[in-house]
Parts: structure tokens; C-alpha cells; sequence
């Protein structure tokens, strides 16, 4: 079963980490389908660097509860005295990791293209600096850098700095490029709640064949493979909140969709 939305689903933001896996993983199945014969898609690891907002996104607790023995209770200390308590709960706290891909050079291992699906944790404090300085290195080095970016969470202009928007360009979801041949150049395409999430080229070397990567497939998958039409409650309002113009299209399209 399809969303009802014609393009991103807003209501799959908060599953992120589950929707970020799916994409990536997809994307390079696709790509590799494509691709010349001496390029190869590789999906790459790595931890997400926690925020200094406390997002949520960035981890994900196991938390364990503990009850202690009857003659441990109340024998408990640290620098402020004994503490008075039944019960020890303990975090375990595990790092969130992240995908990305990369294209190479068969032989060489030469890196040719960096896409990321961009994540909330990269858009905000200690992740937004990591994120920069990483594409920064890459560009340096003569590499391509794709950002798709469906997630509303984070400060998305932070990300495009030192590059500004115009009000028309401004859109809940976007792809952007950035290529070494241009390198004072960011290369934007915002995508409206509205709109089909488009097939985007991406850019490889001089004389390679141009070859496509489509979003709309990508996702529409991952909501059918997660079974989100079990999941998704669409008679509550979308977290994060829309825009108001956003909210009242999204409302029209779920009540045509008898989702209200």
C-alpha cells in the first residue's frame, strides 16, 4: 500500500532511523545497477555525533532497571551523601551509526562521489560542525558531494552556509550538489511538500554516463518494505508541525484519502 502523499511522506520523519537505513542501502542497489564498470557504490559507516540541543535523534537507550539486594538499599553513597532509593535504574546507551555512501574507483580505490541522506543529528551543534568540516576535506580532495535532505529537523540553512536562499527557494526538503569543478558553487534543488520527489543525476566523473538516482522510488519502497501504512497515525498532527499553507494541503489530501 502507497502513502497518501505524492511525494515525501511527512508523517515517516519520525521513524528516521529506520527510513535513513533503508534509503541508503537502497540507493546504492540502485546505483550499482547503473553505474560503468569500473565504479562501485559502498555503503560506509559511521557514529553520529550527539548534539549539544539534546536532540533525540542521536541515540538510542536500552534502559535497564536493577532492583538491589534489600541490605544495599540505603548504603548507596556519592559526593552528596547516601542515597535513599529501592531501586538503581542504569542507560545503556548505545551510538547511533550512520550511513553513507560512496562511489570509487575499482583498482585505484580512488573516491569519486560522497552522497548523504542527511540526518537531524547532522544539522545541528557538534554534528553540524563535524558535517561541514567532512565536506570541506572531500571537496578539497576533488570529490563530489551530494546532500539529500528529508528531514525536517535541524537548522537546514546552517548546513548550506555560507550560502544564502532566496524566499522562493525555500522548501521543507531538498537535494543539494556540490562539485569541485565549481567549487564557490552550491548547486540546489528545494523540493515542496506538494511535489513528486524528483530523479536526481549524480555527478561522477568528466565523460561518465549520466545515471539517476530516483527518490520517489526510493521512498515509496522504503514506506511499503516498513508496512507504515500499519504504522503511521494519520489523524494526529504531523511531528515535526507543518507550516500552516503545508498543514492545510496535507489535511485536504488525508481526508480525500479517508486517513481523517
Amino acid at each position: 500500500m502507497k502513502s497518501p502523499f505524492p511525494g515525501m511522506d511527512p508523517y515517516l520523519e519520525p521513524h528516521w532511523l529506520d527510513v535513513h537505513g533503508f534509503l541508503v542501502i537502497s540507493a546504492r542497489n540502485s546505483l550499482n545497477e547503473q553505474l560503468p564498470e569500473d565504479l562501485i557504490a559502498t555503503s560506509e559507516e559511521r557514529v553520529a555525533i550527539e548534539s549539544d540541543s539534546g536532540m533525540e535523534h542521536t541515540f538510542g537507550p536500552d534502559v535497564r532497571v536493577f532492583e538491589l539486594p534489600a541490605d544495599a538499599v540505603n548504603v548507596v553513597e556519592n559526593t552528596a551523601g547516601i542515597v535513599d532509593a529501592p531501586y538503581r535504574l542504569i542507560a545503556q546507551v548505545e551510538p547511533m551509526i550512520e550511513r553513507y555512501l560512496r562511489i570509487i574507483e575499482a583498482g585505484t580505490e580512488r573516491l569519486i562521489t560522497v552522497i548523504e541522506v542527511v540526518s537531524p543529528t547532522n544539522k545541528t551543534g557538534d554534528g553540524l560542525r563535524a558535517f561541514r568540516r567532512k565536506r570541506s576535506e572531500l571537496l578539497a580532495t576533488g570529490v563530489n558531494f551530494v546532500e539529500i535532505d528529508l528531514a525536517r529537523s535541524g537548522d537546514w540553512k546552517a548546513l548550506l552556509r555560507p550560502h544564502g536562499v532566496a524566499r522562493r527557494m525555500i522548501a521543507p526538503y531538498r537535494v543539494t550538489f556540490r562539485v569541485p569543478a565549481d567549487p564557490e558553487a552550491v548547486y540546489l534543488h528545494p523540493i515542496r511538500l506538494q511535489d513528486r520527489l524528483p530523479s536526481i543525476a549524480v555527478p561522477l566523473r568528466k565523460d561518465d554516463p549520466r545515471v539517476r538516482l530516483d527518490l520517489q522510488t526510493l521512498i515509496d519502497q522504503a514506506y511499503t518494505s516498513g508496512r507504515y501504512h500499519r504504522r503511521l497515525v494519520y489523524s494526529k498532527p504531523c511531528e515535526p508541525p507543518l507550516e500552516p499553507e503545508d498543514a492545510a494541503w496535507a489535511d485536504e489530501v488525508l481526508r480525500a484519502a479517508g486517513k481523517r
